[in-house]
């Protein structure tokens, strides 16, 4: 009579336990796996070349789905390590980081060449030239220019200490150095690389592109099983729609599977029983106006302030983002941990009647009986506000502005243009003698902040040239207080600066910040695994998935 080993028993147990687990992931994967999603864009990518990107929801496309970023930020914002395994810091003085990435071994780009640091290096040094007018060059302004190589693997950079100081490396994923290294910085942004064949190294692959309508990825089937492996998607389409109420409909008649740009008040027609869903995204944006401060109209600041405050920015910011939106005071936004929103000297209050005192004392007064004030030499006060197509929210808010505008005898005209056309006007071109030459009176636009917060390219003056510099506007004192807080780790010390730098934007007001907003995303619920946050709308996209029955 034979006896039955427990060891081999339990053994053989464990096999068909694990075995069964392995392959019931093996099916789900299975399962998940294929079709199509098609994304609607409100602005068509004009390129996949992270340095000539501007868009920030464009950047996170790039970022998640064609490259691999040094590093990621997890649900509670602490960076994590993607393409890079780990980092290390050492003091080298006082101030000073070195600053050590040791990368993976198994990323690829798409051509087959491995990743490595080389491409690190020299897409950081390609990001802080000033040539290449990377607009996230000034993550990196407290990095010394160059990188050190310590080996194929193992990249070294040095720094002075500041806050947040490895989100350059979120924001800013390598480029494939052996195809771009011969390209001269500033030719860089016009490269077919971007708009022809991106070669990229993430969990989706460029598959082709119908400039002005569409931009196709099919997933990577060697991407790394430690970063998540192959796609579940065969590939995901972004189709530029820029009309809302077309993206609406597309969405609700199962034309689209995202849309990306909802407008609020429709968020209440994306209901499950339409097999649609809303997200409503927490950011970092603000929509403002910009006044370009160069121009006679706009060259004081009691002038500016009475513009603002002839504006409800309560009921403009409730009207156009249907409540979910928060009244704009400065620059820093309500997701800022040193925002001060309990401050009144932060916040321009709406007061018509003091916006007509203003205007009376800087000398503009009504003198022909037409409506519309005059200056001593009988120059009306009449511009025109310029919008970009395609943002509902903003031609609203410059509608209501025009009339709030026209009660204190302003005449504002509102002109509407292509996105690329309008930026080639507040962006200006570079003339012979290094000054730019704009074409604006006022713009109404919407950014969104880096985590790291850092206005230096829009208000510091050593930027007076820079592409981001649209009002003209600068301070000794705003230049020390840019320059200050971009160092300050410690909160305690920082937030009262914080505070005086908002005082002084809500005084100066070379913007007026309208409003806060969120995003509001719709969603076809067929497509699964779609989460999205304020790090950005593709956190999740190389695990969305469409259910089989519904592809």
């Amino acid at each position: 009579m034979s006896r039955r080993n427990p060891l081999r028993l339990l053994s053989a147990t464990l096999l068909l336990l694990v075995g069964a687990v392995f392959s019931d992931s093996q099916t789900a994967a299975q399962v998940r796996r294929g079709g199509t999603a098609v994304v609607a864009l409100n602005v068509d990518p004009v390129t996949m070349n992270p340095l000539a990107t501007t868009e920030v929801g464009h950047q996170g496309m790039q970022r998640e789905l064609l490259f691999v970023p040094l590093i990621k930020y997890d649900a509670r914002l602490r960076p994590v390590p993607w393409l890079a395994m780990r980092w290390d810091t050492v003091r080298v003085g006082r101030d000073s980081l070195d600053l050590t990435f040791h990368l993976r071994r198994d990323v690829r780009w798409h051509d087959g060449q491995p990743v490595t640091a080389e491409d690190v290096r020299w897409t950081f040094e390609r990001a802080v030239n000033p040539r290449t007018a990377y607009i996230g060059a000034s993550s990196f302004a407290l990095y010394r220019p160059s990188g050190q190589v310590l080996n194929p693997y193992t990249v070294r950079f040095r720094l002075r200490r500041h806050p947040e100081f490895l989100d350059g490396w979120r924001l800013m994923p390598p480029l494939p150095r052996h195809i771009l290294r011969n390209v001269p910085p500033e030719q860089l942004a016009a490269h077919p690389f971007g708009t022809r064949n991106p070669v990229g190294s993430g969990p989706f692959r460029f598959a082709r592109r119908t400039p002005g309508q569409e931009w196709v990825f099919e997933a990577n089937p060697q991407f790394p099983a430690a970063l998540g492996g192959r796609p579940h998607l065969d590939r995901v389409v972004f189709r530029a729609i820029p009309d809302a109420t077309t993206r609406l409909t597309e969405l609700l008649t199962g034309g689209i599977d995202v849309a990306i740009h909802v407008q609020p008040m429709d968020a209440a027609r994306l209901q499950p029983a339409q097999r649609v869903r809303a997200i409503s995204r927490p950011t970092r944006s603000w929509s403002f106006i910009a006044w370009n401060t160069r121009l006679p109209l706009f060259d004081t600041p009691e002038e500016r302030r009475a513009l603002t405050m002839a504006l409800d920015r309560r009921q403009l910011a409730a009207s156009v983002t249907a409540g979910t939106g928060t009244p704009g005071r400065s620059l820093v936004t309500p997701s800022h941990w040193a925002f001060a929103g309990s401050d009144a000297r932060t916040m321009v209050p709406f007061d018509p009647a003091g916006a007509r005192r203003l205007l009376a004392s800087a000398g503009w007064q009504d003198r022909n009986g037409d409506g519309v004030l005059e200056d001593g030499a009988g120059r009306p006060f009449r511009f025109t506000l310029k919008i970009p197509q395609g943002s509902a929210a903003l031609q609203d808010a410059a509608t209501i502005a025009q009339a709030r505008l026209r009660q204190i005898g302003v005449a504002m005209q509102i002109q509407v243009l292509e996105f690329g056309t309008l930026r080639g006007h507040f962006e200006g071109t570079a003339q012979a003698n290094g000054e730019r030459q704009r074409n604006f009176e006022a713009v109404a636009l919407s950014w969104e902040d880096a985590f790291r917060k850092d206005d230096s390219q829009i208000l510091h003056s050593r930027n007076r040239n820079g592409e981001r510099f649209w009002t003209g506007y600068a301070h000794p004192r705003l230049d020390q207080l840019i320059d200050t807080l971009g160092v300050i780790v410690n909160r305690d010390v920082a937030r009262p600066l914080w505070t005086e730098y908002q005082r002084h934007l809500a005084q100066a007001a070379p913007l007026t910040v309208l409003y806060y907003p969120k995003q509001t995303i719709g969603v076809r619920t067929r497509l699964r695994g779609v989460e999205m946050d304020g790090r950005g709308e593709y956190i999740t996209v190389a695990r969305w998935w469409l259910a089989p029955e519904r592809r």
